[in-house]
């Protein structure tokens, strides 16, 4: 599947089946603005049916980061500050998180440098976070003046790395280091800026040659399993999904 030229997103295909996206504006160290919005949460959406993408690298573009958050000046612009009209749009920031979540295809985020605010909630928000030595993370939000939680980071971040350094990290906003990401797991490679796509694309290629069905039903058991209330209920995720994907298998070998 081919997708059109976005603005601020770049879409390439390096190796069958892997999606390798990039947010785009590296003039301002790929921060999100309204059209990033829009642009992402196409894509996601697009992805969702998708059958020939198998993996995604989302990564930033350009030397200097990731993604250094929101567009301040025009995401939050003055017309638009009505509780009513700011409320219906910040449901979007939220959507972005829950699309990731959703489509099918494991998202392996490449971070470089700094991803802060929108862009760690990106990170936090894929599946597989593969960075380099010099990346930094921060949710930033509550040095903004704005709540400390936000695009899903309450979520995510204590699911990762536990409830008390989440508090920390969203109560200060202060930065996490390369470091600190691995020594609290939040990160699975970390490696020099050179070797950092290299590293991410054997990780999707490794998915991408796996049966797109049973990849599919193991990022949606690991996503439903991480808010089970008890064993039996994700045991009974793994049972369903194993059944499904034996008789698949079956189905295609006959």
């Amino acid at each position: 599947m081919k997708y059109q030229n976005y603005e601020t997103l770049r879409a390439e295909y390096p190796e069958q089946g892997v999606l390798v996206l990039s947010l785009n504006r590296p003039e301002s160290v790929n921060s999100m603005n309204r059209k990033m919005i829009e642009e992402l949460l196409d894509i996601w959406n697009s992805l969702m049916h998708d059958m020939e993408t198998r993996a995604v690298i989302l990564r930033g573009e350009g030397e200097k980061g990731f993604c250094s958050g929101m567009d301040v000046a025009d995401v939050f612009q003055p017309d638009k500050m009505k509780a009513p009209i700011m409320y219906d749009y910040q449901y979007n920031f939220g959507e972005l998180e829950m699309a990731m979540r959703r489509i099918p295809q494991p998202i392996i985020a490449a971070v470089h440098g700094p991803a802060i605010g929108a862009g760690f909630s990106f990170a936090l928000a894929s599946d597989i976070r593969v960075i380099s030595t010099d990346a930094r993370f921060a949710t930033y939000f509550i040095r903004l003046g704005l709540g400390g939680a936000d695009m899903g980071c309450s979520y995510f971040l204590p699911r990762l790395i536990g409830a008390g350094r989440a508090y920390e990290y969203m109560l200060t906003g202060r930065f996490m280091s390369a470091e600190d990401a691995m020594n609290l797991g939040l990160c699975s490679r970390c490696v020099e800026r050179e070797e950092l796509m290299d590293t991410a694309l054997s990780i999707a290629k490794d998915i991408a040659e796996k049966d797109p069905l049973a990849v599919r039903v193991t990022k949606e058991a690991i996503n439903a399993n991480l808010d089970c209330s008890d064993l039996a209920s994700a045991i009974q995720v793994e049972n369903r999904n194993q059944v499904f994907v034996t008789m698949h298998n079956m189905q295609k070998s006959s």
